[in-house]
């Protein structure tokens, strides 16, 4: 079990597998920072849940990881709002059909910003707060 202060933020955190592992890692004394794209009301469900359990240990941040921008935002924002970040769970994916032959270049570049690129770059921008705190990185692919 973490001490209090110990921090994961977990991409595509507002449903499915990210919200079961932001669940069962709040239950354990995690604070949580649940990002995602478009499932606000399930992130910020979520992000009320866990306070009202424990005040402050969870907050939810929009972010679309196809944007640099956005993206490079992401860790600032965590550490930012908890003072530390312990681990990284880069659950967040892309995935619709894309049929052989009909890929388009913006279908290409959606699945490999948000696949490859994003999980890449966030674990770039913790990694010195993941070394400070003997922290760690989960891909789920």
């Amino acid at each position: 079990m973490p001490s209090d202060s110990a921090v994961v933020l977990i991409t595509g955190a507002g449903k499915r597998i990210g919200a079961a592992l932001a669940a069962h890692l709040h239950a354990r004394g995690y604070a949580v920072a649940l990002h995602y794209q478009h499932s606000k009301p399930e992130a910020d469900a979520l992000r009320d849940a866990f306070n009202s359990t424990r005040a402050g240990s969870a907050i939810s941040l929009q972010a679309d990881l196809g944007q640099a921008k956005a993206r490079d935002a992401l860790v600032p924002a965590v550490i930012g709002h908890f003072g530390r970040l312990d681990v990284l769970i880069n659950n967040a994916s892309s995935f619709y059909p894309t049929p052989i032959g009909e890929i388009t270049l913006a279908q290409w570049d959606d699945l490999i910003g948000t696949n490859l690129r994003a999980p890449l770059f966030l674990s770039q921008a913790a990694t010195q707060q993941l070394r400070l705190h003997e922290g760690l990185i989960v891909n789920i692919i």
